[in-house]
């Protein structure tokens, strides 16, 4: 069955906004319908970012597609999600006064990579001479302190100016602060978005971070009500975007780009981050085999007019790097100086616009 725009259409009028009682399509919800071979593609716009029923309204749209279509119709992950009006929140410039440039790593969903970039992107910048500071505001799944091997330090705290601070760790010239520390890594952290953002708020305000050139945030995958408190609360001076290849993967990564980039938030995109792009044996060190696809990054990168920052490859010692508590950075320099150079230039083009 040859599927076109107009197919696309008639079938989600079977899809109905529940706040309305109204068909998606006549009230203007629908947009960007693109269809190549099998492979369908839309939009759906919403009012608000806090809307109840975009979840449910994304997969009734899914389902009605296979129903009516057909179950090899490949649309799951191709909805793009808008939203007309986010929440509008005056961003707080006290909360961080030592620090010239807030950097966001995000990701669209969980295990890409993204932490790994972060520690290793902030090592790196340390290492370069900068001032580095490094929050794990990934609630549900904080890693940064095992990938510092500091799962069990404590984070003191001292007065200063008549007010108690947390004193944040440093190694390698990397000061951090992670919620890990503060909850038993045993049990699921299980926190609705308010006391979520609170908690981070606490981690940012109440800590003394000092004199910082770069403050760089390992954001929770995703976004939710989490992402978007951090993002307009903070004056984040620009964002990184960690996928991988597998279109699932870019999918998610579409949906954090609209976000950051929606003109009520206004985060510039640096760039984005390819990680795993490909496998490289330890005994094959010149052998690059793509397992979960080939470039996937880099059309993403290109189709939405941002920067290539980096293509990081699956090399053992990564793995075992993280599992250690020992930034690989510390043996392989080379890709994570060049994600950190193309970083610092990318964000001193747009200090200058």
């Amino acid at each position: 069955m040859s599927i076109s725009a107009q197919n696309i259409l008639d079938t989600l009028t079977h899809v109905r906004y529940p706040g309305t009682g109204k068909d998606i399509v006549s009230s203007g919800m629908v947009g960007d319908v693109s269809v190549e071979g099998n492979k369908v593609s839309f939009s759906l716009t919403f009012q608000k970012a806090n809307d109840p029923f975009f979840k449910s309204v994304v997969k009734a749209a899914e389902q009605a597609i296979i129903t009516y279509l057909g179950e090899d119709v490949d649309v799951r992950g191709h909805i793009a999600v808008k939203f007309k009006e986010l929440p509008q929140v005056s961003k707080d410039e006290s909360l961080l006064p030592g620090v010239k440039n807030i950097i966001a790593v995000f990701s669209g969903k969980g295990g890409v990579g993204k932490s790994t970039v972060s520690v290793n992107l902030s090592v790196a910048l340390a290492s370069l001479g900068y001032k580095v500071g490094l929050l794990d505001a990934d609630i549900h799944g904080p890693s940064v302190p095992k990938m510092f091997a500091a799962e069990h330090e404590q984070v003191m705290a001292e007065e200063r100016n008549g007010k108690q601070l947390m004193i944040p760790l440093e190694k390698y010239g990397v000061k951090f602060l992670s919620i890990g520390f503060f909850v038993d890594p045993k049990n699921a952290l299980v926190w609705r978005g308010t006391i979520a953002g609170n908690a981070l708020k606490q981690l940012i305000s109440d800590a003394h971070w000092g004199e910082l050139d770069y403050f760089v945030i390992d954001m929770p995958p995703g976004t939710g009500d989490i992402q978007l408190t951090l993002v307009q609360n903070l004056s984040i001076t620009g964002a990184i975007v960690v996928t991988t290849p597998q279109e699932v993967a870019l999918a998610d990564a579409r949906k954090g780009v609209n976000m950051f980039m929606n003109e009520k938030v206004g985060v510039p995109v640096l760039g984005l981050v390819e990680n795993m792009a490909w496998f490289t044996p330890a005994e094959l060190p010149d052998n690059k085999y793509y397992i979960f696809g080939k470039g996937g990054g880099e059309r993403l990168a290109q189709e939405l007019g941002i920067p290539l920052l980096a293509q990081i490859p699956i090399v053992q010692s990564i793995c075992e790097s993280g599992d250690e508590g020992r930034p690989v950075f510390l043996e392989e320099k080379g890709i994570f100086l060049s994600l950190a150079r193309n970083l610092i230039n990318k964000n001193n083009e747009f200090q200058q616009k």
